[in-house]
């Protein structure tokens, strides 16, 4: 069993939640980098120090070899005790600065140079410091400052050779600093995302709910409990639609009861009415008189009409819930077309209409059984308002979105006030010159509905001679949905 995360009590502390989480690598990225940079800058604050502080110990280790090989050379000389005084003050001088380079952090090389130095410096100092008897001649003492001379310039050159290096050292710390910075950047990016794209379908799980129940209400499925996991808010929330999809059903059985026992109620009288009029016609209660049977026949065709008029209302109703339940799929137009035009062929025949098909081949994803109906009522509607020896033509036409279905007949066409009420529910429109056509002024309503529910559009095209209609609908599936009544 998959483990499910518990929620906050609210959506906004859902998002505060995901914001902090995807937050949290790149905060730690970001103080990560600060203390490898202050690292760094501490390091370097204390190589330069070093450098700095052994540069200048080494020059004033070089300017005090100086002294002392000026005082050695007279000391050897003269003898002076003021000479030897101020060598004795100087050597002093010499070895607090030694201290101090020996204080610093010195590599292995300045270290060695510097115990030469010293060491060196110290034997000079001992050996004038010595009886008169015993001490080295100018000779010697020259020889020897030479040589300590040589060992500070030395021990400076080692010093700048080391600064050199510690900041070749600084360099190839910042490079390895740089990299890890970049490494690390990317590496907080790559876990900010996934833990967003993590986040993002947590997040998004209850929202999907609620638009896969709304878009079942608005399908007309009643029939699933509607229940949200989420915050507490998006679970109220779905217990409100739960509450709506109950209302709904509640609604939608009590129209199907409505409609069943306003059936009955109609049906029942009707076929009493109708039945009379047929004993009647039949003059089983007796022969009728050429005005008795005119009336008769009057009220049988009007009880026959009624029947009509009733069946199509109660489909029409089921025509506005199917037409929100579409169920799409990849169809053949032209064939569907031409299946839709057959029926009609033998009512064609009888009026001596001719019909031309210009079907291009397309397939579209449609409700074939909508697509159908929706033929079958402009085929219908032109075959009742085309003349005798009139035409009726169905073209298709297709492109890379949409596919057009043009139904064209020869007849009086569609007046121009009447082109925005046609697609009325039981408009019927003025009474043309051959007579009032018999319907309801539900077909083109019903039709309308279906294409409107693909996400087409069915349209009355004016100019031309007799009506023309025209059915648009897209060759793949839309989210529209009808608006039913």
């Amino acid at each position: 069993m998959a483990l499910q995360l518990p929620y906050p009590r609210s959506f906004l502390g859902l998002l505060l939640t995901g914001f902090s989480l995807i937050a949290l690598p790149l905060v730690g990225a970001l103080a990560y980098s600060a203390w490898n940079t202050e690292r760094l800058a501490d390091q370097s604050r204390s190589a330069v120090f070093s450098a700095s502080q052994a540069a200048r110990a080494s020059r004033s280790l070089v300017n005090r070899i100086g002294s002392i090989e000026r005082l050695a050379q007279q000391l050897a000389v003269s003898r002076d005790p003021e000479v030897g005084a101020d060598y004795a003050q100087v050597h002093r001088s010499f070895r607090q600065i030694a201290d101090e380079l020996y204080l610093l952090p010195l590599e292995r090389v300045q270290l060695e140079a510097l115990n030469r130095v010293v060491q060196q410096e110290g034997e000079l100092y001992a050996a004038l410091t010595q009886p008169s008897e015993g001490r080295p001649v100018a000779r010697d003492v020259k020889r020897r400052t030479a040589l300590l001379s040589d060992s500070a310039y030395e021990v400076l050159a080692v010093s700048h050779l080391a600064a050199d290096r510690e900041v070749l050292r600084l360099r190839t710390n910042a490079e390895a600093v740089l990299l890890r910075l970049v490494l690390l950047v990317i590496f907080g990016t790559a876990v900010a995302l996934a833990i967003a794209l993590g986040l993002t379908r947590y997040i998004a799980r209850p929202i999907g709910e609620l638009d896969a129940a709304i878009r079942r209400l608005g399908g007309g499925d009643f029939s699933d409990p509607i229940f949200v996991r989420g915050p507490e808010d998006l679970q109220t929330l779905g217990e409100r639609l739960d509450w709506l999809r109950r209302r709904l059903l509640e609604l939608e059985e009590e129209k199907n009861r409505f409609l069943r026992h306003l059936s009955h109620e109609l049906k029942t009288p009707l076929t009493a009415l109708r039945e009379g009029a047929e004993l009647l016609n039949d003059q089983v209660a007796g022969p009728l008189a050429p005005p008795q049977r005119q009336v008769v026949a009057i009220m049988r065709d009007n009880g026959i009409k009624l029947q009509h008029l009733i069946e199509e209302m109660l489909d029409y109703q089921r025509a506005l819930h199917a037409a929100a339940s579409l169920v799409p799929r990849p169809t053949a137009l032209d064939s569907l077309v031409a299946e839709a035009v057959r029926p009609h062929q033998l009512a064609m025949q009888a009026n001596d209409q001719h019909l031309v098909l210009d079907l291009e081949a397309a397939f579209a994803e449609v409700d074939a059984e909508k697509v159908r109906s929706i033929v079958d009522n402009l085929v219908g509607n032109a075959v009742k308002f085309a003349p005798p020896g009139g035409t009726i033509r169905i073209v298709e036409r297709a492109d890379s979105d949409s596919v057009t279905l043009d139904v064209i007949d020869s007849g009086p066409g569609v007046p121009p006030e009447e082109r925005d009420s046609i697609f009325d529910s039981f408009f019927q429109g003025r009474a043309r010159p051959g007579g009032r056509v018999a319907g309801t002024g539900l077909g083109l309503a019903i039709a309308r509905e279906f294409a409107e529910a693909h996400g087409g559009r069915l349209v009355v095209v004016p100019g031309g001679e007799g009506g023309h209609f025209r059915l648009t609908l897209p060759r793949r599936r839309t989210h529209a949905l009808a608006v039913a009544a």
